[in-house]
């Protein structure tokens, strides 16, 4: 039989892309398509390629029960498929025990439906290594999942990774019912003397005392991190300048630290995927993307005990002479449900933060909506951030929030004990002074709040060229807007408790157009602040219920 040339191509063609196919993870929508309506150029992020090979962990004498330990089988499984230049090791149905999983290039970790891997609670089974945590160079526990310098990582499949915080994290009795509390009394470890707190051993509570937040500065040799071995609890995965990571479908909960922690990956994607902690868990983040460049994380869910989806680059000196910013990031189609925040840049941003899209996301419950966050001392500029189509009910605190004066407590922790004063003095601009600009926000929408919007900027380096358009709220209390410049309001309908709704200090070229209000208050509008210059009230109703604070010249304000 002859076969014409055209379908010899044809079928050469077909064959090509079939093999091409098989040594592939998740080849889905991962087109040109998916970066439509981005407001930045961004190439398109590149996925894991995996060579066809597979195993599976029994084979390699896995026991499942959890009782038994498996590293040995994990190790051997993912050095079987490594000789074989990758491929994807398989986790079948079970309760599968094993202390750290060292990753390696060209791999994929496919957790079945049903199976449980549970890392185990022996702590000297994670030996220290140099690392990065908090966005400072420090020694740390090494994570139940760790790699660095690898090319095309992925983990897939529904199973459950569960990191055992339980026996690393310090825990607030405040954040606790009774029962709850006395469990955790019982289970050992040592309770403070005002009975506050409940730690894992003396050696973690002694060791947290003079911490910068979880890292000690103080200490320098390995030796010196060797005796608080206990204190450094590692985060559940982390992933080191590597390329082509991908999280696809399973559950990651109960980090001792962190949960998810690519720190200078390009091209990761993050879908699909369940990242769940105790609302009560410290420093209980879902996902901290650090210095990453060209990132996806779509269609998730998180439920955790810190900030959800953290975009950070470095913290102080140490994030600026590393350099890296994140950069090129997609962020949309998620769900928050607890967390310190939805959608969080900082507060560890001094390598800085630039291009990020975020749209079509939910947060119920939040501590926070979208929150930003820095300090002196950071440096580090965040700029491009396009933000679009978010909703949120219920938050207790701030909706969208900006502090330039971040103290490592979450806003509700920060209202709860009476707020920490702010002291307005302008200090000279230098490399450690954080910067934020270039920023819009649409289509919100906020169904329940403590306070609409929170920007405050530093005196000496202003929040700038902010705008929020298309604006529905409903909350206990409005905007308050401290040390910025260039904010845009426009077609915004407020819903408030309080009467008072604009709150302004020190603003400049701020502009509110189209906003409506409920309130007759005289005093709905104040202005302060001796800097505060070019108020443009002018294309609203506002003018007929304001009231402009003494402090501030009429001829300042454009009725």
């Amino acid at each position: 039989m002859k076969i014409k040339s055209g379908n010899l191509l044809f079928i050469a063609v077909v064959t090509f892309l079939s093999c091409w196919s098989q040594n592939s993870v998740a080849q889905v929508s991962n087109s040109n398509a998916t970066y439509e309506g981005i407001e930045f150029k961004m190439a398109i992020v590149q996925e894991p390629v995996i060579p066809n090979n597979s195993v599976n962990i029994k084979d390699f004498g896995a026991v499942s029960g959890g009782d038994v330990l498996n590293s040995e089988a994990f190790a051997k499984a993912i050095e079987a498929v490594s000789q074989k230049g990758g491929g994807k090791v398989i986790i079948p149905p079970g309760i599968w025990l094993t202390g750290p999983i060292i990753l390696k290039s060209n791999l994929e970790l496919h957790a079945q439906a049903g199976a449980l891997i549970k890392f185990s609670p022996d702590k000297s089974l994670y030996p220290l290594i140099e690392t990065s945590f908090e966005g400072l160079n420090t020694w740390r526990c090494i994570s139940p999942l760790y790699g660095k310098n690898l090319e095309n990582v992925a983990f897939t499949g529904k199973g459950v990774w569960d990191g055992s915080g339980e026996v690393w994290r310090q825990v607030k009795r405040s954040k606790l019912t009774e029962s709850q509390w006395k469990k955790f009394v019982a289970s050992g470890g040592v309770v403070n003397a005002s009975k506050t707190s409940w730690y894992p051993s003396e050696i973690f509570m002694n060791a947290s005392e003079g911490a910068d937040q979880n890292v000690r500065l103080d200490l320098k040799t390995k030796e010196d991190f060797e005796k608080i071995h206990d204190f450094l609890r590692p985060v559940l995965v982390s992933i080191q300048n590597s390329k082509r990571v991908l999280f696809d479908g399973p559950v990651f909960q109960n980090s001792p630290a962190w949960n998810i922690h690519p720190l200078m990956i390009e091209d990761l994607i993050v879908r699909n995927v369940s990242v769940r902690n105790p609302w009560f868990s410290q420093n209980g983040d879902g996902l901290d993307v650090e210095s990453c460049k060209n990132v996806l994380v779509e269609n998730s869910s998180f439920d955790v005990g810190d900030d959800a989806i953290c975009i950070k680059s470095g913290k102080d000196k140490d994030g600026r002479d590393r350099g890296i910013p994140c950069e090129n990031l997609v962020i949309r189609n998620n769900i928050v449900y607890h967390g310190h925040g939805g959608v969080t840049v900082g507060s560890e941003m001094s390598g800085g933060v630039k291009n990020m899209h975020v749209s079509n996301c939910t947060f119920m419950g939040t501590d926070v909506g979208l929150r930003f966050k820095s300090n002196r001392g950071r440096g580090g500029v965040v700029e491009n951030i396009f933000i679009s189509d978010i909703f949120m009910t219920d938050i207790p605190s701030q909706a969208i929030s900006f502090n330039l004066y971040y103290g490592g407590k979450s806003i509700a922790e920060t209202l709860e004990e009476g707020g920490t004063p702010v002291e307005n003095k302008m200090i000279p601009v230098d490399e450690k002074t954080p910067q934020f600009k270039n920023i819009s926000m649409k289509n919100i929408t906020i169904a329940g709040a403590n306070q609409a919007v929170f920007l405050q900027g530093l005196p000496e380096m202003n929040l700038e060229n902010i705008e929020i358009s298309n604006l529905k709220v409903k909350a206990d209390k409005g905007f308050t807007i401290i040390d910025a410049k260039g904010i845009k309001i426009t077609d915004a309908e407020i819903d408030l408790k309080d009467t008072a709704v604009f709150d302004v200090y020190n603003a400049k070229n701020l502009s509110l157009k189209n906003v409506e209000f409920n309130s007759t208050s005289p005093k709905a509008v104040t202005i302060n602040g001796a800097a505060s210059e070019n108020i443009d009230l002018s294309t609203s109703d506002l003018s007929k219920k304001t009231f402009i604070g003494a402090k501030v010249p009429k001829k300042a304000v454009k009725f």
